[in-house]
């Protein structure tokens, strides 16, 4: 792929983010990059092409009447684009090559790094961890192999389901009686929901989007923090007050794109991911 096509994809994956989301701020937060890196990104391609593509209304940017057509077309073009990619990278050879796996920081700083370094004596090609709570984009390959807590996976991602792990309320001692919320991608997990839907406890005055800080919240003595109990057992000053029985277990994945599955590589890489998981389940597990 040439370097102008791949530069015009960039471009064109920040105009379908804005489409997709409405506004400038939630598609720098989808793609990991500042509202100002949208912005001129999106006025690159249409400053290129000679065409405004969006209005700006006052709640977001909407995609004009009569460019909804060529968004339909740049959307699969920029499919077109993405499966070439992933099919090429597939078929690299191990050496020339590193595999990128992702996950979220609470699973990255406590559960991954025995089985990383486990999978790096066994492999010859080299390894990036890249710690995220947001959903890192599979179909520009930003990474090859998730450890992704879900209930289920979306349409583009297949693997494995390697273990299940539980969420508790912990607290210091004496601590205060008030809740810590969850925003961003853990506020839409099963722990997000029971927070919200329970209404428990005063007016939620601290939150985060990391159950890593909200653990060091709750340490602390600013509240009731649910965690995953991997991660409130392992904290010094934590003590677990309840792992509520209406709060569901969580399963854990390990996979990739759909196009990558049949890439040998990644098939041993994720059979070792999962099976170190498999046997941390009764940890994970509480």
């Amino acid at each position: 792929m040439s370097t102008s096509a791949q530069t015009n994809w960039d471009d064109l994956r920040f105009v379908l983010a804005v489409a997709d989301e409405g506004s400038v701020a939630s598609a720098g937060r989808v793609l990991g990059v500042n509202h100002a890196t949208v912005l001129r990104r999106i006025a690159a391609f249409e400053t290129r092409h000679g065409l405004k593509v969006f209005e700006k209304t006052p709640t977001g940017y909407r995609v004009s009447a009569d460019r909804r057509s060529l968004i339909e077309a740049l959307r699969e073009a920029g499919e077109a684009f993405g499966q070439v990619e992933r099919l090429i990278e597939a078929e690299r050879p191990n050496v020339s090559s590193s595999i990128r796996i992702t996950s979220t920081d609470a699973f990255c700083h406590f559960v991954l790094g025995p089985i990383v370094a486990g999978l790096a004596a066994e492999i010859t090609t080299s390894i990036s961890i890249l710690s995220s709570n947001a959903h890192l984009d599979f179909e520009r390959l930003q990474a090859d192999i998730t450890v992704r807590p879900a209930m289920e996976l979306p349409d583009e991602l297949a693997g494995i389901h390697a273990a299940n792990f539980r969420f508790g309320v912990f607290s210091a001692r004496g601590a205060d009686d008030a809740w810590l919320g969850l925003e961003g991608a853990i506020g839409r997990s099963p722990a997000g929901q029971w927070v919200r839907e329970g209404k428990r406890g005063r007016r939620l005055s601290l939150s985060s989007d990391s159950f890593v800080m909200l653990a060091a919240l709750a340490a602390g003595g600013r509240g009731r923090a649910v965690l995953p109990v991997f991660v409130g057992n392992a904290w010094p000053g934590l003590e677990l007050i309840e792992i509520p029985e209406d709060l569901p277990v969580s399963s854990i994945w390990v996979a990739s794109h759909v196009d990558l599955l049949e890439s040998g590589r990644l098939r041993r890489a994720r059979n070792y991911l999962a099976e170190g998981l498999a046997a941390m389940e009764s940890e994970l597990m509480g």
